[in-house]
C-alpha cells in the first residue's frame, strides 16, 4: 500500500511540474514564437513534411546502432578472452586495441576512420569507398569498433567473477578449454555482465549521434536540418530529444528484463517482463522447433549411416586420437599465424610512422597543446588559450562544478519525499537519456531564447558538460551513498545528530572513499567528450587539429594519429590512476583470474 501510495505522489508531481513548464512556456514571453506543427504539417515553401525527415533519421540512427551492436558484441566477447589469454602476442594485442580505443575519443577516431583512413588506400579501392555510402560504413565501423573495446572489458570483468573452482571442476570433467569457456565460462559471464553490458549498449545508441559530423543523416542530423531550413529549432530538437528518451526506455526496459529472467533462484517478474515474454516466446518456439527437426534429421541420418558401416566402430579409437592430434596441429598453427599478423601488423605501424612529415607535427605541436597563447586576440577567450590545455581546462572546472549538482540531485533521489526525489529523477533520467551533442545544442542554441543573451561558444560547452556530467555523477553519489549500512545513519540518528550533520560527518567522508574511483572515472570520460565542443567552434584540442588539418589539407594522417595520442597518454595515465584507486579502497576485487589459452 505504501508503495503505491508514493508511486501516486511521484505521480502527482511529474504533472505538476509538467503543468508548470506548460504554462511557463505559454504564458512567458521569450520572443519566440512558437510553432509545434511545424513537425507535422506540410511545409508549403519546401512541400515536405519535416516530421518524416524526423523518421528517416530514426531509421538511420536504428540501423546503426543494430550493425554496430552486432559487430561490437562479437569482437567484444573475442578480445575480452583474449586480454586472458596465456599466449603473450595475443594478450599484448588484444590489450593494446582495449586500452588505446577506450582512451580515445569516439569523434577524433571517426574523423580518423573518415579522413586520414582513405588515403591510405590503392585509389581504385578509396574511389569504390566513396561511391558506396562510405561516410555511413565509417561510422558503424568506428562506433563498433569504440564500443567493442568498452564491452571487452565487461566480458573480462564477467570471466574474472566465474569462481576458478568452475574451471578447474569443467577440466578435471574432461572438457577442454574451449568447451569449458562455451558450456561454463560464458554463459555464467553473461548472467553477470548483463547490467553493465546494457549500459554500453545503451551508450552505444547515443553515440550514433556523433555520425553526423561526418556528414550521416540520423536523427540528430536530420534535427539540424529541420533547423537550418524552418528555423524552428527549438520544436525540431525537443522532437529528436523525445525520440532518443524513448529509445534509451526502451533499450533499458529490454536489458532489465533481460536480466529478470536470466536470474538464478526466484524470478521476479514485472508486467513489462511478462509482456515482453510473452512476445518473445514464439521467437524461442520457433527455434527451439527448428533445432529439433535439424537434431531430428541428423538423428535419422547417423542412424542409417551406422547401420550402413558396421564396422566404423573398430576405427573409432584411432579416429578421434586423428581428431585430437589435428586439434593440436591446427592450434600451433593458428599461433604461428598470429605471430606473423602480429610481425606484420606492428612492421605496417612502424613503416607508417617511419614515413610520417615529422616537421608538421612539429611545427604544429605547441599550437595543439596551446594554440595561440599568450598571443590570442582581443575577442579570444583567456588570451588565445586552447588545445589540449583548453580540454584540460574545461574538464576540470565542469567536473568541479558538476560535483556539486550531482551531489544535489544523487542525495535528492534518495529522498523520502516524493517531492525532492522526483524532480532529481527527472533531471537525472532525461540528461542520461539524451546524447550529449543534444544537450550542447540545448544550451547554445536555446538559451538565447531563453535569457535574452548569446553566450559565449566556451561558457556554453562548459555549461552544457556540466549539465550532463551532473547527472552521471549524481548516480555515483547514489551508489557511494546506499553502499553505507544504513545502521551508521541511525546510530547518528539516535546520538541526536541531525540529517545534514549525519550526512557531512558520518555517510559521506566514507562514502568518497568508495566514489573517488568512479569520479577519477568520470572525469576521464568527460575529459574525451570535451572534443564534442568542436560542434560549437571551441577552440579546445579537436577543433585545433581539424583547424590545422583543414589548412594543410594532406597530413591528416600525422594530424589526427599526434592527438589520439595526446588524449591517449593523458586518459590512460588518469585510468592507471583510477586502477590504484580501486585496489586501495577496494581490496576485495583482487582475485585471480581464470585464465584462457
Amino acid at each position: 500500500m505504501n508503495s503505491w501510495k508514493y508511486l501516486l505522489q511521484q505521480m502527482a508531481v511529474v504533472a505538476a511540474i509538467v503543468v508548470a513548464i506548460v504554462l511557463f512556456f505559454t504564458h512567458v514571453d521569450f520572443g519566440y514564437d512558437f510553432h509545434w506543427a511545424v513537425i507535422w504539417e506540410m511545409n508549403p515553401t519546401y512541400e515536405e513534411v519535416f516530421g518524416i525527415w524526423l523518421l528517416r533519421g530514426l531509421i538511420l540512427t536504428l540501423e546503426i546502432t543494430l550493425i554496430s551492436t552486432i559487430v561490437s558484441l562479437i569482437l567484444g566477447t573475442l578480445f575480452g578472452i583474449a586480454r586472458l589469454s596465456q599466449f603473450k602476442p595475443l594478450y599484448y594485442f588484444s590489450t593494446a586495441y582495449v586500452e588505446f580505443f577506450r582512451n580515445t575519443p569516439l569523434l577524433v577516431q571517426l574523423f580518423f576512420w573518415y579522413f586520414a583512413f582513405p588515403l591510405g588506400l590503392p585509389e581504385t579501392v578509396r574511389e569504390f569507398l566513396y561511391d558506396h555510402n562510405f561516410e555511413l560504413w565509417a561510422a558503424t565501423g568506428g562506433l563498433s569498433i569504440y564500443t567493442s573495446a568498452f564491452i571487452a572489458e565487461v566480458v573480462r570483468a564477467g570471466i574474472q567473477a566465474i569462481p576458478r573452482g568452475h574451471l578447474e571442476a569443467a577440466a578435471s570433467s574432461g572438457l577442454s578449454r574451449i568447451q569449458a569457456l562455451r558450456f561454463v565460462i560464458l554463459p555464467q559471464a553473461f548472467r553477470i555482465i548483463i547490467p553493465p553490458l546494457g549500459s554500453e549498449l545503451l551508450n552505444n545508441m547515443k553515440n550514433s549521434s556523433l555520425a553526423m559530423v561526418i556528414g550521416v543523416a540520423d536523427l540528430c542530423w536530420q534535427a539540424q536540418q529541420i533547423e537550418s531550413f524552418t528555423f524552428r529549432g527549438f520544436e525540431a530538437t525537443t522532437a529528436a530529444t523525445v525520440i532518443y528518451l524513448s529509445l534509451s526506455l526502451i533499450i533499458s526496459m529490454l536489458m532489465n528484463s533481460v536480466n529478470h529472467h536470466l536470474k538464478i533462484g526466484k524470478k521476479d517478474l514485472n508486467i513489462v517482463d511478462k509482456i515482453l515474454a510473452l512476445l518473445v516466446r514464439p521467437l524461442f518456439m520457433l527455434g527451439a522447433l527448428i533445432l529439433r527437426v535439424i537434431g531430428a534429421v541428423t538423428f535419422f541420418l547417423g542412424e542409417r549411416r551406422r547401420k550402413a558401416d558396421q564396422v566404423e566402430e573398430l576405427y573409432l579409437s584411432s579416429s578421434a586420437r586423428w581428431a585430437e592430434n589435428l586439434l593440436r596441429i591446427l592450434i600451433v598453427s593458428g599461433k604461428g599465424a598470429f605471430i606473423l599478423f602480429f610481425v606484420a601488423f606492428l612492421g605496417v605501424v612502424g613503416y607508417g610512422l617511419w614515413g610520417f612529415n615529422w616537421d608538421v607535427i612539429f611545427k604544429n605541436f605547441q599550437a595543439l597543446l596551446i594554440w595561440t597563447f599568450p598571443h590570442g586576440g582581443g575577442g579570444e577567450i583567456f588570451h588565445g588559450l586552447g588545445g589540449l590545455s583548453l580540454s584540460v581546462l574545461l574538464a576540470l572546472i565542469s567536473l568541479t562544478v558538476s560535483f556539486i549538482f550531482g551531489l544535489l540531485a544523487g542525495l535528492g533521489r534518495l529522498s523520502r519525499s516524493p517531492f525532492i526525489s522526483t524532480p532529481s529523477v527527472l533531471y537525472i533520467e532525461l540528461i542520461r537519456g539524451n546524447p550529449l551533442i543534444m544537450v550542447i545544442f540545448w544550451v547554445y542554441f536555446f538559451s538565447p531564447i531563453l535569457t535574452g543573451m548569446q553566450i559565449d561558444v566556451f561558457w556554453s560547452a562548459l555549461i552544457a558538460f556540466t549539465i550532463f556530467s551532473g547527472a552521471y555523477l549524481a548516480e555515483i553519489v547514489r551508489a557511494g551513498v546506499s553502499a553505507i549500512p544504513s545502521g551508521q545513519s541511525e546510530a547518528a540518528t539516535a546520538s541526536g545528530l541531525s540529517y545534514f550533520k549525519t550526512m557531512r560527518f558520518i555517510v559521506l567522508p566514507q562514502a568518497l572513499k568508495i566514489m573517488i574511483p568512479a569520479i577519477v572515472g568520470q572525469f576521464i570520460a568527460l575529459f574525451k567528450d570535451t572534443s564534442l565542443a568542436y560542434i560549437i567552434g571551441v577552440f579546445e584540442l579537436t577543433t585545433v587539429a581539424q583547424t590545422v588539418n583543414n589548412r594543410l589539407m594532406i597530413y591528416p594522417f600525422e594530424i589526427y594519429t599526434t592527438i589520439a595520442v595526446l588524449y591517449f597518454i593523458c586518459c590512460y595515465g588518469m585510468s592507471d590512476v583510477a586502477r590504484r584507486l580501486e585496489l586501495k579502497y577496494s581490496p576485495d576485487k583482487q582475485i585471480e583470474a581464470p585464465r584462457m589459452a
